[in-house]
């Protein structure tokens, strides 16, 4: 189903070593749709130039369109988070990116992840009692971070978008689509008040 996502703005996640595909086929997708997608990335300034990893080796470089200290969640509709191992590794122990990361969950927007990007999520501590997919070698990462892990080429939860791998883009991309023509799902800032990282236990001995 075609979506009109016209005046719709989504950033678009990542850092060097992003998987090249994760990227351009949901940018395509997105603007295909109406919608403006954004590359936000760790850079000093516009225009910086952040490279792809393209399954095997070093892929295209992609100008950044907003540098991510100048990013606000507010600012945009949804988010994108391809994969590539590199790049949510990057990425998640960037303390800007997962406070933008979880930003999203916060403000009840739509956000949508493909293979390792769900990496980035559990360091943001949003997905205990999700249902996910992702890169298969992630599965114990996400079900020790609480999250129901599951082999689909894409699963859906209130918001919350995944995939496994570059091979199921093109079930990736309707899904994303489908969930930001929705608008706001107020699921997800439950699920962010759920941070499993920042539950403190007492006991009164």
């Amino acid at each position: 189903m075609n979506k009109n996502l016209s005046g719709k703005k989504v950033a678009i996640l990542v850092t060097q070593g992003f998987e090249q595909a994760e990227l351009t086929g949901p940018k395509e997708a997105l603007e295909e749709a109406g919608a403006q997608a954004d590359i936000v990335a760790p850079v000093e300034e516009k225009g910086e130039k952040v490279q792809a990893w393209d399954e095997t080796d070093w892929g295209k470089k992609f100008k950044a369109d907003v540098p991510l200290n100048q990013a606000r969640a507010q600012d945009y509709d949804a988010l994108v988070l391809p994969g590539g191992v590199m790049n949510p590794d990057k990425l998640r122990a960037n303390k800007n990116a997962v406070d933008f990361v979880r930003s999203f969950f916060e403000e009840e927007k739509p956000v949508a992840a493909i293979c390792h990007g769900p990496w980035t999520l559990i360091e943001a501590g949003v997905v205990q009692g999700r249902k996910m997919t992702s890169w298969p070698s992630l599965q114990t990462d996400l079900r020790n971070a609480g999250a129901q892990w599951v082999d689909e080429e894409v699963v859906v939860d209130n918001g919350l978008v995944t995939s496994r791998k570059p091979a199921d883009l093109p079930a990736f991309n309707r899904k994303m689509l489908e969930e930001i023509a929705e608008g706001r799902h107020p699921q997800q800032a439950h699920f962010a008040r759920k941070d499993s990282r920042r539950v403190v236990q007492t006991r009164t001995e």
